[in-house]
């Protein structure tokens, strides 16, 4: 999978202290932060470091971004049910992908098979950024216990989601919610696959990537709630 990032909307870096109060909404953290680590990244891909770029976005996640309060969305689904995720009730996994942009070989029969082996604990959503008819197309290629979603510029109600995940962070883009909404973590792009990969090569990396980012997905979510539990018992 190809990451689409446009350049004015890549993620950047500045140098932040720890004793920092993080904003309690993602919204928010999003906009206050957003315009200060652009100054920064865009210098490192200027000079070609993009490992330094990517390396950056951590940065962001981790000192802005996490532990903030994801926004109450409901996504508009294909089969026309609408997803609201309050009303989920269990940890949510996230990805964002356009009808355009070619998928890695093996990804989606990768993520298909993590929703089912992580049916219980996790709810998965697919966000295409899409109008309906082009996300219907790709649709039929998720499993069952994938919830099949997509917004649009061209759809009104869809203007506060697009500019906060779309053109602020960039596609694709996989976002860690637990069950508060609150976020756990956030990682972007796919999983890198050489040329020529035999399909069950490249759909067993896929899994593997997936699969060790859904594990520490549920370690950090028990410890945040440990942290927290912690915290109101002081």
């Amino acid at each position: 999978m190809r990451l689409i990032i446009p350049t004015l909307l890549c993620i950047f870096y500045f140098q932040t202290s720890r004793s920092q109060v993080k904003e309690s909404s993602f919204t928010d953290a999003i906009k206050n932060n957003i315009k200060k680590y652009n100054a920064q990244t865009d210098k490192e891909f200027e000079k070609g470091d993009i490992e330094k770029g990517n390396a950056l976005f951590d940065s962001l996640v981790q000192n802005h971004l996490v532990g903030t309060h994801f926004e109450d969305y409901t996504f508009k689904s294909v089969n026309s049910r609408k997803v609201k995720l309050s009303k989920i009730n269990k940890p949510v996994f996230i990805i964002t992908y356009a009808s355009w942009c070619l998928n890695n070989k093996g990804e989606i029969p990768a993520i298909n098979k993590l929703a089912l082996k992580y049916e219980d604990d996790i709810q998965f959503i697919v966000v295409f950024w899409d109008i309906k008819s082009d996300a219907k197309k790709m649709a039929h290629q998720f499993s069952n216990q994938i919830k099949v979603c997509y917004a649009n510029e061209s759809y009104r109600n869809d203007e506060s989601v697009v500019a906060t995940l779309k053109h602020s962070l960039g596609f694709p883009t996989s976002f860690f919610l637990n069950e508060e909404l609150e976020v756990v973590d956030i990682k972007r792009g796919g999983v890198p696959i050489p040329p020529r990969t035999a399909f069950k090569k490249a759909l067993d990396m896929n899994f593997a990537v997936f699969d060790e980012r859904m594990v520490s997905f549920l370690n950090k979510k028990d410890n945040y709630q440990e942290q927290q539990l912690a915290s109101t018992s002081d």
